[in-house]
């Protein structure tokens, strides 16, 4: 177990911490875990290549806790009501599509290199930079308006757009199965 993977667990941790703190509205914590969450994501990532900490374990667990945070939170505004519905719609359907798939490649033995698209990294920089705002203009008290609508476009066609080529490459790869 290395440094870096410590605290992607750590950042895994820090989850339900930052649900707690929505639902309960305490969104001084939320930001404050938010922010936590986000430089131990740097953290870690900078010890595992600069000090060749890189493992397969972290290599899991990094977009596993990263995904963990984003989503719960995006669930957590959206039952708060502090984004529309339609957008943690969005934003979970693409992760449980993408997930799924990887799960029926798996199961067919055929399971797919998963190596992340740069559309998918511009999503996840969207999707960072739209819940952030949110999380500020709670805690700081201030209209996130008209930044909060240009986010959702960008999370909305990121996410469509990365959703779309993933499939559109699980289906390729799927499509070489040899049916006995």
């Amino acid at each position: 177990m290395s440094i870096p993977n410590i605290i992607t667990l750590g950042r895994i941790l820090l989850v339900p911490i930052v649900v707690w703190a929505i639902a309960s509205n305490q969104m001084e914590i939320a930001f404050a875990v938010f922010v936590i969450a986000g430089v131990s994501d740097a953290v870690d990532g900078f010890l595992a290549k600069r000090f060749n900490m890189a493992s397969e374990l972290g290599a899991m667990l990094d977009p596993l806790a990263d995904k963990a945070l984003l989503v719960s939170i995006y669930m957590a505004l959206g039952i708060w009501g502090a984004i529309p519905r339609w957008i943690v719609i969005l934003v979970v359907s693409r992760d449980i599509m993408i997930v799924s798939a990887v799960i029926v490649s798996w199961l067919f033995d055929k399971p797919i290199p998963m190596k992340p698209l740069m559309v998918s990294k511009i999503n996840t920089v969207a999707q960072v930079a739209l819940a952030a705002l949110v999380l500020a203009s709670l805690t700081f008290d201030f209209n996130p308006g008209p930044y909060d609508v240009m986010l959702m476009g960008l999370v909305t066609v990121f996410s469509l757009a990365s959703v779309s080529l993933y499939l559109v490459e699980w289906g390729r790869h799927m499509s070489t199965i040899d049916v006995k």
